[in-house]
């Protein structure tokens, strides 16, 4: 005769399929939130653009593979206190690591973002990438006086306005051929027609980078390099008598384009164009494409002479006589 099972076994026996079952349950509810994709798997670059949003990131991760779940995700930087800030640059992550392991890797971006607005010099470009690389004042200093100058052409006006994605590690010349590199990209559209036109395109940066700096706006740019090209090819030609080839000459470190005092006319530079005829020896700055077309499209006009209010609108004038009654009427 069988003997019965008691029931003290039964409860035990069911305890233990429920205690298995819920840890099972739980061992898959783990993966399924924080476990890797996959168990072998290369580093890849993953981007966070300038823009984007934190909750657009955790998407990103999640449609390309890099995590199981968008809940699990944010939980694990939660838990990091990290607050769901997530810088924008590149990353190397692999769909090999746990949601924790993306959190820990997404801390420091190895690219960083660095946009260089249209008319800077490149002293001020220096200090943007050097400030977001790390850069100490001797590599900032490097980067001008060397790896930006190693070329006369290429001293000024080829390091191109733009938004770049940089590698913290790469090295000052690199980042500098870079630049040049992009320049060169965005500017041979434009090469062939300044040939056509008897323009060195030497000749057309230096004009582009003085546009760059004294338009009011880009549809003023048309206007002031027309009025350049007439001092230019004006019989005798005119002196430009710009001022910011004077803020050129004058700028320092946390003054890049200074306000001009009378005095500073006569300063001693040959970027002054006030003392000195022709075109500065190099780009004052590093104009973008719209000084560029700007000069290759020139508006057509009789003016030689022009001035901004204090609202920033331009006034030209065919003679200096009419040049000094616009500055009385519109500076005094």
């Amino acid at each position: 005769m069988t003997k019965p099972i008691s029931t003290k076994i039964i409860i035990i026996t069911i305890s233990g399929i429920i205690l298995l079952t819920l840890t099972v349950a739980g061992i898959f509810t783990y993966y399924s939130l924080f476990g890797a994709p996959q168990s072998k798997a290369e580093p890849e670059r993953f981007i966070i653009s300038l823009d984007a949003k934190n909750q657009d990131v955790v998407q990103k991760l999640h449609e390309q593979g890099f995590i199981k779940s968008e809940w699990g995700f944010k939980y694990a930087l939660q838990e990091n206190e990290r607050n769901y800030l997530l810088q924008p640059g590149g990353y190397k992550i692999s769909k090999s690591m746990t949601a924790w392991q993306v959190v820990e890797a997404l801390k420091e971006p190895y690219m960083k973002w660095v946009v260089i607005p249209e008319g800077l010099r490149k002293e001020q470009i220096a200090e943007l990438i050097g400030d977001a690389l790390g850069w100490d004042q001797e590599a900032k200093t490097n980067w001008v006086g060397n790896y930006s100058a190693m070329n006369y052409d290429e001293i000024g006006g080829v390091y191109f306005p733009d938004t770049y994605l940089l590698p913290k590690d790469e090295t000052g010349l690199q980042i500098a051929d870079r630049l040049r590199v992009k320049f060169n990209e965005k500017f041979q559209p434009y090469a062939d027609k300044f040939v056509k036109e008897n323009i060195k395109w030497t000749t057309a940066l230096k004009v582009a980078s003085l546009v760059q700096r004294e338009a009011a706006n880009k549809a003023d740019m048309p206007l002031i390099a027309g009025i350049i090209w007439n001092r230019l090819l004006n019989d005798p030609p005119m002196k430009l008598e710009i001022d910011a080839t004077v803020q050129y000459a004058l700028g320092e470190s946390g003054n890049w384009w200074p306000k001009i005092k009378p005095a500073d006319y006569k300063t001693e530079s040959p970027y002054n164009t006030y003392l000195n005829k022709g075109l500065p020896p190099h780009p004052i700055c590093n104009p973008g494409l719209d000084a560029i077309n700007a000069v290759l499209n020139p508006a057509e006009t009789d003016c030689l002479y022009y001035l901004h209010d204090s609202n920033r609108q331009t006034h030209c004038a065919k003679t200096y006589e009419e040049h000094k009654l616009n500055i009385e009427k519109y500076l005094k």
